[in-house]
């Protein structure tokens, strides 16, 4: 029996870990639950840190693996808990130059510079903030560190950018905080020690074209790829994600070139014996890539998409590497030929009126068979009221959904939308 503690544990993702093939040999364990770890209004990174140390010293047993797959901040202290317990993790620095946005583009920069858009850093709390700026509108500000696209704008004008640093001034310190408490463990270079988390990268727009998402893993030194997965966005400025569809249709010879450099830079950074997901833009007019982001952890949000079309979800990969075993990933043995998740979203506030029972969704469940609907509201809230949002848009609930024909995946899910007896009543407009 392997002891495998979770951290941030939560139901919907138990479920598929209990699903994985050899869940009968695994015990998997909280280390702290979902709402402890990501619902309230800050990150209590010292009290998660300390108190993981503690309830794993208390564990009687043998401590197997940590694992998890939630982004910050699970995925910026899983490598320092690992390290204590002596157990394969990729390095906290290494972790940091994926993570840490304006550390990460320093080493893009090194390995990959053809392939990342002009970038600098800017303080949004110095009156100045204008003259630090070296790149022409329109470009992208967001935090070094954040999630889910939070506090990110796309900026167009002098009015946008005063706009844009009021609400980062007002609402960065929910990840600034924690992520600097942690950025102390860390051997930080010269160029890197004064850029904490309440600094923010401005980079230009790489938007233009398709975006694709790799899932893979390093061990001993290999890198591996088991996966593409088509990022569709769209609302205001095309920045919040409609959904995410596998497997990717972007052309095999251009998912080469991104697999080399994926590649070249993991290597470069010794990342190694860890999951990681990697997002790219293929630009198709002038048939050229460019590097979003990097994150250390496999996407939850992927699972059920490689568990309808390949037979096994990849919290599989992510128990593997905990456990210090090469990971055996299966191809095209699931039961569609498409999945999709779709990320049902409102671009202005309301007030949530009515919401779909257990019952009624379990209903819908089978009358729709594959999928599975995740809500993330209830009755008398405000969308408003949504933690770690995009600046556009409210994600109001998810839908995984498989089927072996495309053009009917898209169908479904239209039908199954209408079908959710839901209610929301406008309140204001979001700026």
């Amino acid at each position: 029996m392997k002891h495998i503690f979770v951290f941030g544990l939560d139901a919907f993702n138990l479920a598929e870990l209990k699903a994985l093939p050899g869940a009968a040999d695994y015990r998997f364990h909280p280390l702290f639950h979902h709402h402890e770890v990501k619902a309230g209004p800050e990150f209590p990174v010292r009290q998660l840190y300390e108190g993981a140390i503690e309830q794993l010293e208390r564990f009687p047993g043998p401590i197997d693996a940590i694992v998890g797959y939630w982004d910050f901040p699970v995925s910026t202290l899983l490598p320092l808990l690992c390290r204590h317990f002596d157990l394969p993790t990729p390095g906290l620095e290494t972790v940091l130059k994926c993570e840490h946005k304006y550390w990460s583009r320093l080493e893009q920069q090194r390995v990959i510079a053809d392939h990342i858009p002009p970038f600098c850093v800017v303080n949004p709390f110095s009156e100045r903030y204008r003259e630090q700026i070296g790149i022409d509108y329109p470009f992208w500000i967001k935090p070094v560190r954040a999630a889910a696209s939070h506090l990110g704008f796309r900026v167009r004008n002098d009015h946008e950018l005063d706009h844009a640093i009021d609400v980062i001034r007002a609402k960065i310190f929910r990840f600034a905080k924690p992520f600097n408490y942690l950025l102390q463990f860390a051997e930080l270079p010269p160029e890197i020690a004064g850029i904490d988390g309440f600094h923010c990268i401005v980079e230009g727009i790489i938007s233009r074209g398709r975006q694709c998402t790799l899932e893979g893993y390093a061990y001993d030194g290999e890198v591996c790829i088991y996966g593409a997965i088509d990022s569709i966005r769209e609302g205001r400025h095309r920045s919040s994600f409609s959904r995410y569809q596998y497997p990717s249709t972007i052309p095999a010879r251009v998912q080469r070139r991104m697999f080399d450099d994926t590649g070249r830079f993991l290597r470069a950074i010794g990342f190694d014996h860890g999951p990681f997901n990697i997002e790219f833009y293929w630009d198709s007019r002038h048939d050229q890539i460019r590097l979003l982001e990097i994150n250390n952890r496999i996407s939850k949000s992927h699972c059920p998409l490689f568990r309808n079309v390949d037979g096994l979800s990849h919290h599989q990969v992510m128990v593997d590497l905990g456990l210090g075993k090469r990971p055996d990933f299966p191809y095209r043995r699931g039961r569609y030929r498409y999945a999709a998740k779709f990320m049902w979203r409102q671009y202005e506030d309301a007030m949530v009126k009515k919401v779909p029972s257990d019952k009624e969704l379990a209903a819908l469940c089978r009358r729709f068979p594959g999928a599975q609907i995740q809500l993330h509201i209830h009755e008398g809230m405000k969308l408003s009221e949504l933690k770690d949002q995009d600046s556009y848009s409210y994600e109001i609930a998810v839908i995984f959904l498989g089927d072996n024909n495309q053009q009917k995946l898209l169908q479904q899910y239209a039908r199954l939308k209408q079908a959710i007896p839901l209610e929301l009543v406008p309140i204001a407009s979001r700026q």
